[in-house]
């Protein structure tokens, strides 16, 4: 296996829930040598180091400081994934169940019948007060179908009804708390609260004749978190004219509009502290640019009517370019230019999409995003299948090319001056 491919199978399998990505992200980069800053703290930066700050242990912004250099070259895309939230456990029947409610807009059927991990954080009582811990109960449950024998309509079209037929069968005695605490190694009373998710246990895969289609749970963002981090990283020493930014926000799956969303003040309290001053933050300001980058809809090869056949990708097309006039995507005719002429100076694969012209499409964190910090951004993302369902369909050339467009891009110095663009 091509080593970056598995890289990003790695990064899937430790990255579970928002809070796990953020963690593994703030691992990887204290191992590096960045310095994690809080935003309580007061902020003494050296040039030519690297910081990264979270807020809520689920959104994180990683940064290279430059004393002299002008704007912020910033990537963003998501930690969060449609999912089930767990809200407890009760006995029914003979049955432990898992009551929960649905986080994002998940594809409901595709959650039946497959080994569930319980995975989030826990609020402990400890001395002295509370510790935030992560865990994971692995195969933890399963949301089983209802048999065709008692249910004969099945297959003229299944509606399931979120109350009850998305609760998960747990066991058959204990209880969830029981489990926590067990995992945890803690009394059960010392637990307060708990954020938990269900999510799929199955890992990553290759399949296909020449291995080369991606089967995995979460690449609805982790692809791009992914290959940003990896090109963050490896691009870290390689611009002094820019700011190399790096943004994971949470709660895009529900709009958001959360302190620690795109929508929230995060980005831009970040990017204002690394300038010292408004003055400074704003000329900075004028002279960045941003990828948006979240996932696209590739033409499924069993429904490709549903698409917009001259303006969507296929499997295998490159990186793509996201467009929509009602602004769910905030790729306008500069920045796309702009990206566009990068990816062909670098010889990298590239595809246009528009949702077909009577199907509304879903929307992203870039122009959200740019409420709060109004920078020049296109929108981007991997073409893939089934998105939204607990496993979703993509390509590794895709993903490669991805890698490579963000590998370009952070060490390029890109000024919009009045009618024209400077791109270096």
């Amino acid at each position: 296996m091509d080593k970056r491919i598995e890289k990003l199978f790695s990064f899937i399998n430790s990255s579970r829930t928002a809070f796990h990505t953020v963690e593994h992200i703030a691992d990887e980069l204290s191992g590096l040598g960045f310095c994690e800053l809080s935003e309580a703290d007061k902020w003494e930066l050296c040039d030519g180091r690297g910081y990264f700050v979270r807020r809520s242990l689920s959104s994180l912004i990683a940064f290279v400081y430059r004393e002299c250099a002008g704007g912020f070259n910033i990537i963003a895309s998501h930690s969060d994934q449609p999912a089930l939230r767990v809200k407890g456990s009760a006995e029914r029947g003979g049955y432990v169940r898992l009551s929960t409610e649905r986080y994002g807009g998940m594809l409901n059927y595709t959650w039946l019948d497959r080994a569930l991990d319980i995975s989030g954080r826990v609020a402990v009582r400890v001395a002295g007060g509370i510790e935030m811990r992560g865990v994971t109960l692995h195969d933890a449950c399963v949301i089983p179908s209802v048999a065709i024998h008692l249910n004969r309509a099945a297959n003229d079209g299944l509606k399931l009804d979120v109350k009850e037929e998305l609760q998960a069968l747990f066991g058959f005695t204990g209880s969830l708390e029981d489990a926590l605490a067990k995992s945890l190694k803690v009394n059960k009373e010392d637990i307060i609260s708990h954020e938990l998710y269900l999510v799929s246990a199955d890992e990553p895969r290759l399949i296909g004749d020449n291995k080369d289609i991606i089967l995995s749970p979460r690449l609805d963002d982790l692809a791009c978190v992914c290959a940003s981090l990896e090109a963050f990283i490896k691009t870290k020493d390689r611009n002094k004219e820019k700011i190399n930014v790096l943004a994971v926000f949470n709660n895009e799956e529900v709009g958001s509009e959360t302190k620690q969303g795109a929508a929230s003040t995060f980005l831009r309290d970040t990017l204002y502290r690394i300038s010292r001053d408004e003055v400074s933050y704003l000329r900075r300001q004028a002279e960045s640019f941003m990828l948006s980058a979240d996932n696209a809809h590739a033409i499924h090869p069993n429904r490709p009517e549903l698409s917009d056949a001259e303006n969507a990708p296929t499997l295998s097309s490159g990186v793509v370019i996201k467009h929509n006039p009602n602004q769910r995507y905030t790729t306008d005719a500069e920045s796309c230019a702009v990206f566009a002429e990068l990816l062909s100076a670098n010889n990298i694969p590239y595809a246009h999409y528009f949702n077909r012209a009577d199907i509304v499409g879903g929307s992203t964190l870039g122009s959200i995003s740019n409420t709060r910090v109004s920078v020049p951004s296109v929108d981007i993302g991997l073409p893939q299948l089934a998105m939204h369902s607990l496993i979703e369909t993509a390509s590794t050339g895709d993903y490669i090319a991805m890698l490579d467009a963000m590998e370009a891009f952070y060490p390029s110095s890109i000024v919009f001056d009045g009618k024209n663009i400077k791109l270096n």
